[in-house]
């Protein structure tokens, strides 16, 4: 299974033409109309607001604004979950008839109940969290069972002729040979699995499991070593990010290639570390100092290898330098011999924290907006 020809066509069109003008230009358009969620994932620092914050929503306007106002030509939804979201159909129908590749990022809890609002397109792909095989998933969601589910829904879905990927986080109690064995389960289910070592979110309960960036090449080079350099497997992600994870490649992230849009506006710099909200994307663009930011720069960026930093470094690299991805697409990723030198952290500057601060200005906006929302909201809790 690979991505349907049209969508391709119209994606890598986007990319090269902006790359030979040379401009800063988003590919995936990352969105959260809501941070609400039905599981509380102790690796995951999106769901730490109050109920006044958690209980706000992107309206179908405010959806389709923001891929017009950035142009990128997909859009992965996230959430916390949005199939919590009402308007969630409403929503990715809009941007199918925009002919934007679509990925509806869920952890599947219902799906089941939901499908039924959807129909299969080549510019519509579910996208199923999936972080390993059952002990590690259940694990790392902290639920019981939810794994089942999921693989419950993977099966529906594909049998309703949807496209179907897995979205899989890494962390490192993950060993390389349950994740080579999950990987050949997917293989065998016809999934592909958009993979990427987590983000080590400051507001995440858990703070003991996420991986540096060494830990990181080294469980990826494992990993790989099993499927004969990863070639073995199908995956979503670029065969250079995977080299780049080998640590085959030192890579500067491209913050913009994947711009956030949430509940509080754009937020600055990157769907990881949030640093303020602007109201546009052309704000985002022109009044972010992106050299204080990225690997080297940055404590909070210190240990990020994550996909939706690197893929549009990677992408870039890809059309600049073709040959170099057909070697890898072709020979896999090299699992053995010097890595490539890393980034040199001693000169970043300390981490700001900012959480507390951007909370009490989102709740004081609720609060003028929606007053008797606010109240609600604060009684309940």
């Amino acid at each position: 299974m690979s991505l349907p020809m049209a969508p391709m066509l119209r994606i890598a069109k986007h990319a090269i033409t902006k790359t030979i003008k040379g401009d800063k230009f988003p590919l995936v358009l990352m969105l959260e109309p809501l941070l609400r969620c039905n599981l509380a994932c102790p690796g995951c620092g999106k769901i730490d607001y109050p109920d006044a914050i958690l209980n706000r929503r992107l309206s179908f306007q405010e959806c389709m604004d923001a891929i017009e106002d950035c142009g990128a030509p997909a859009v992965s939804i996230a959430g916390g979950e949005p199939l919590l979201h009402r308007e969630m159909a409403k929503i990715v129908k809009g941007y199918i008839e925009r002919k934007k590749f679509v990925i509806l990022c869920t952890n599947a809890l219902l799906l089941k109940k939901k499908i039924g609002e959807y129909e299969p397109s080549p510019y519509f792909t579910w996208s199923i969290h999936l972080d390993g095989d059952k002990q590690m998933h259940d694990k790392a969601v902290d639920q019981d069972g939810t794994y089942d589910v999921a693989l419950e829904a993977i099966k529906l879905a594909k049998e309703k002729g949807f496209r179907v990927q897995v979205n899989c986080t890494v962390f490192n109690d993950a060993s390389p040979e349950s994740l080579a064995t999950f990987m050949d389960h997917m293989t065998s289910l016809d999934v592909e699995v958009t993979i990427s070592p987590g983000y080590a979110y400051e507001r995440a309960a858990d703070q003991e499991h996420f991986l540096n960036r060494e830990k990181t090449k080294n469980l990826f080079r494992d990993f790989f070593a099993r499927g004969n350099g990863a070639k073995n497997w199908k995956f979503t992600n670029s065969p250079l990010f995977l080299d780049f994870l080998a640590g085959n490649r030192s890579y500067e992230c491209t913050p913009w290639s994947m711009p956030l849009r949430t509940v509080f506006g754009w937020q600055k710099p990157c769907y990881l570390v949030g640093e303020g909200y602007v109201e546009t994307f052309a704000e985002l663009m022109e009044g972010t100092d992106w050299e204080q930011y990225g690997v080297g720069k940055y404590e909070k960026c210190a240990n990020c290898m994550v996909h939706c930093g690197f893929e549009g470094t990677a992408a870039r690299e890809g059309i600049v330098r073709p040959l170099e991805f057909m070697k890898v697409a072709m020979k896999g990723v090299k699992t053995d011999g010097p890595m490539a030198k890393d980034i040199d952290l001693s000169k970043q500057r300390r981490a700001v924290d900012v959480h507390a601060t951007q909370v009490e200005q989102e709740l004081e906006k609720i609060r003028i907006s929606d007053p008797e929302g606010y109240r609600r909201a604060t009684r309940a809790a």
